[in-house]
């Protein structure tokens, strides 16, 4: 109910969390592939590594995660290009690691800046998931193609592993412990 009111009104008492990373990690295997034909989808430099959450900004999370999650059919990548794992940029179809791309694009042509913008990959049900993490003022957000809810990552149902570093998107770091956002965060 805090990450709720938290949404309605951004500067709520109650912050969400933010992720602690501890230290180095693997990227999933077929993000360099991608990340040679797509860099600028790769890329987490440059901007704020935060994001000061506004109202207006929030209603924009939820509107891309639902419209993307509405366009684009979950399919595996094996279905849809005939590999096991293919990061893409989906049209029609796609996986959750395709879907979460596509909401990072579309975030950033909005002018969201990729610093904030980190695909992340946790593990649900005992497999692979991939979501895209949102760096903001009120705690780091997931935008998941299982739901159209923008929640805190800590109140989420995954087990997470990793995700890009800010500043290095080609570089993953662990994830740790969920951290309470200082009431004096100002998105810098």
């Amino acid at each position: 109910m805090a990450f709720l009111l938290s949404l309605a009104c951004p500067f709520a008492s109650q912050a969400g969390t933010i992720m602690e990373t501890s230290g180095k990690a693997f990227a999933p295997p077929a993000f360099f592939s991608f990340c040679s034909r797509q860099p600028s989808l790769c890329s987490t430099a440059g901007g704020r590594k935060v994001v000061a959450l506004q109202p207006g900004l929030s209603s924009e999370l939820k509107q891309v995660n639902r419209s993307v999650n509405s366009r684009i059919t979950e399919l595996s990548d094996q279905a849809t290009v005939g590999k096991e794992d293919d990061w893409r940029v989906p049209t029609v179809s796609g996986d959750c690691e395709d879907i979460a791309i596509l909401k990072k694009l579309e975030l950033m042509k909005r002018g969201w800046p990729a610093s904030a913008l980190l695909l992340t990959v946790a593990s649900y049900h005992g497999e692979g998931h991939t979501v895209l993490t949102v760096r903001t003022s009120e705690g780091d957000l997931v935008l998941d193609n299982l739901t159209n809810s923008v929640r805190d990552w800590s109140s989420t149902p995954y087990s997470y592993f990793a995700r890009q570093a800010q500043g290095n998107g080609k570089r993953w770091e662990r994830i740790g412990a969920a951290k309470p956002v200082k009431a004096t965060a100002t998105g810098g």
